[in-house]
């Protein structure tokens, strides 16, 4: 098993050193798709604010903790933005192309060439945003820092970038039975950005489907209150990690049923 994992981790290694060698064929390409992710975000957070220049709190959140949650909505996103993009692919035109084939003719896991084909370093721009307010909420004192905080906040993360994966998965997987899903994923994650605010402002069917059909409440907005308002961690941090598990179980399942399936692209 060690070994096993020691060899996938080397040919990831590799896998990434040949996408950054054509990626800086084109530098011009890399700046500006970082830039355009900056000002993005640029944009969301001038949104907010400006928000609550009329609005001092909005359902008893103010400013700070509603920047913190913002913030903390884009580092598992970003997260999960940077390794596992090329999922995409596969829901908008590997399937419907055949081009999927070169993962099925290779001895490795399928999964594992989909993820380490790509690294989008577009997704930097979310990172630096989402981790540098974090860090200013920290600065502000809206939220306490700890040793087990600090532990608590590694693995919310990490949770919250498999949540979003295993949605994009089991999303992507549909094209296998649709041939092409991307219609489906821009959608699901169109509705993602709700995330990035406390669910209590939305309507209760927009709550029920950040809290079941598409989880994006436990990414940041549950988790966020064990730091904000100290609430229960296994209600948190706890509900957040069992719902990674399950969804990814359910989005890997799903994606292994598509590969028997699969039908090559002919005439």
């Amino acid at each position: 098993m060690i070994k096993k994992v020691a060899r996938y981790l080397s040919l990831y290694r590799i896998f990434v050193i040949q996408y950054v060698k054509t990626m800086m064929q084109s530098k011009v390409d890399f700046f500006i798709g970082l830039g355009g992710f900056l000002i993005s975000q640029a944009a969301g957070l001038a949104f907010l604010y400006l928000v609550f220049e009329q609005i001092p709190s909005m359902r008893e959140w103010n400013l700070e903790q509603m920047l913190f949650i913002y913030g903390f909505a884009q580092v598992p996103r970003g997260l999960d933005h940077l390794l596992t993009d090329n999922i995409w692919m596969v829901g908008w035109q590997m399937v419907i192309k055949g081009t999927f084939d070169k993962y099925i003719l290779r001895p490795m896991n399928i999964f594992f060439q989909i993820v380490c084909e790509k690294v989008q370093f577009d997704a930097l721009g979310e990172l630096l945003v989402g981790f540098a307010l974090v860090g200013w909420a920290v600065s502000k004192g809206t939220v306490e820092i700890t040793p087990i905080r600090v532990l608590f906040f590694a693995v919310s993360v990490i949770a919250g970038a498999v949540i979003y994966t295993s949605v994009k998965l089991i999303l992507a997987s549909f094209a296998f039975w649709l041939k092409d899903s991307s219609a489906i994923m821009t959608t699901a994650y169109e509705v993602a950005d709700f995330a990035k605010y406390p669910i209590e402002i939305y309507a209760k069917p927009i709550q029920a489907v950040l809290m079941t059909i598409l989880p994006f409440a436990f990414v940041a907005y549950i988790p966020s209150t064990y730091f904000l308002i100290d609430a229960n961690i296994w209600r948190t941090i706890g509900a957040e990690c069992a719902v990674a598990l399950v969804i990814w179980i359910v989005a890997y399942k799903l994606f292994q049923k598509g590969l028997t399936i699969y039908e090559s692209a002919g005439n």
